[in-house]
């Protein structure tokens, strides 16, 4: 089993300062992630999205952090694929430049970016962003089997062209895809690369999650595979902040994941804008304050009200708590087929200094509690990469 930290860079209040802030917070978070033994950092890659998400160049970010460190793995949580995004032999050419600077520590996930608020940005087909995700992980599988990569799909034609520099890992850093629904597990199954899988349904829904994508990789055969090497790793979601105070820590947990539910209903459902995104002089701010004024009164509440279209984004039984609520909840993701945890710490209204704790919590109780049960030490062969062949 694996830890990871996953960053959506995400702020109720964003002003200039704040913004700033919470990019700088979320380095130090990465930074001291790898000081307390976790494996591997994600970060996302969202457009325009205010409130939900910030981190809309994870390629700078984690650079940064690779700077900043020496062993953690470094994961794009993911690149959005589509074209009009990012132009598949350039995804390659960033990847296999941040792998080498980093000593070979890159992981790479594809994903679609496909709210009407990031397409509209950059002129995204969203009839097309499945198919240009697949097409971009077979370009980007393929890249450096030759000399030079050439490429002839249904929708982008390469002449054959060097793809520089080539990645430290051979024949490229592993290869993920975000899976939300029934379809994109198969998908990942079948392609032959991991699964990055929302979990904010819980254990059941996660068991649920594995025993389709088992099935999937159980009929699968090559001829789908991206690439002559296959990494069949299963990636999950886990919302947490852990404190000393168990109270405290549900109370901060539960509150932040209410924003994350509002703002990411905003964006992908329509939702109204999140109770506490209060901006002063922005055109909303009005609006913003009447209904963060209606919900002070149940600030601390431990049930998030019903907002978004997502029910599953309020459940509120997660690794919120102390260090043995913690254990006991991975306990659970583990038992329902989890191969990693993504731990996600940095919602919009948690503070830095419980984040912080967290992620110390966590490296000082959690990780050691599983670590020390034998299991593997990181690399590549760990992501369950093999040749596709065998």
């Amino acid at each position: 089993m694996k830890f990871s930290v996953i960053f959506e860079a995400q702020l109720a209040d964003p002003t200039v300062e704040r913004e700033h802030q919470v990019i700088r917070d979320s380095v130090e978070q990465a930074v001291l992630a790898e000081e307390m033994g976790f494996d591997r950092i994600w970060a996302v890659e969202h457009h325009s999205l205010k409130w939900y998400a910030h981190m809309s160049a994870p390629e700078i970010f984690l650079t940064w952090v690779a700077a900043k460190t020496t062993t953690i793995r470094i994961g794009h949580g993911v690149v959005c694929m589509p074209f009009r995004f990012n132009h598949p032999a350039r995804v390659a050419e960033r990847a296999a430049m941040l792998d080498l600077l980093s000593g070979g520590r890159l992981d790479l996930g594809a994903g679609r970016g496909g709210t009407e608020q990031e397409t509209s940005l950059c002129g995204v087909d969203r009839d097309r962003t499945t198919q240009e995700v697949e097409e971009a992980l077979r370009i980007i599988g393929r890249a450096w089997q030759e000399d030079e990569l050439e490429y002839h799909g249904e929708l982008i034609d390469i002449d054959p062209h060097p793809i520089l520099p080539r990645p430290e890992q051979i024949p490229h850093p592993p290869l993920f895809l975000a899976c939300s629904r029934t379809e994109t597990l198969t998908q990942a199954a079948e392609l032959g690369i991991g699964a990055l899988v929302m979990g904010f349904a819980g254990p059941e829904s996660i068991a649920g999650m594995r025993t389709a994508y088992d099935a999937a990789l159980a009929t699968r055969t090559p001829e789908r595979f991206v690439s002559s090497v296959v990494n069949d790793h299963f990636s999950v979601l886990c919302p947490t902040i852990v404190l000393d105070d168990r109270q405290r820590a549900r109370r901060i947990g539960v509150r932040g994941q209410r924003f994350f539910a509002q703002s990411i209903g905003h964006w992908y459902g329509g939702a109204g804008i999140p109770d506490e995104a209060v901006v002063d002089g922005a055109d909303e701010a009005a609006e913003m304050r009447r209904a963060a004024e209606q919900v002070v009164a149940r600030l601390h509440e431990h049930d998030i009200p019903v907002r978004p279209a997502s029910t599953a984004t309020f459940n509120a039984d997660h690794a919120y708590g102390t260090a043995d609520d913690a254990i006991a909840y991975v306990e659970r993701l583990r038992d329902a087929g989890a191969d990693e945890i993504m731990c996600l710490i940095q919602m919009g209204t948690v503070p830095q200094e419980a984040c912080l704790e967290t992620i110390r919590q966590w490296g000082e109780k959690v990780i050691p509690y599983f670590k020390e049960s034998g299991f593997k030490e990181s690399g590549f062969k760990e992501s369950g990469l093999q040749e596709s062949g065998r």
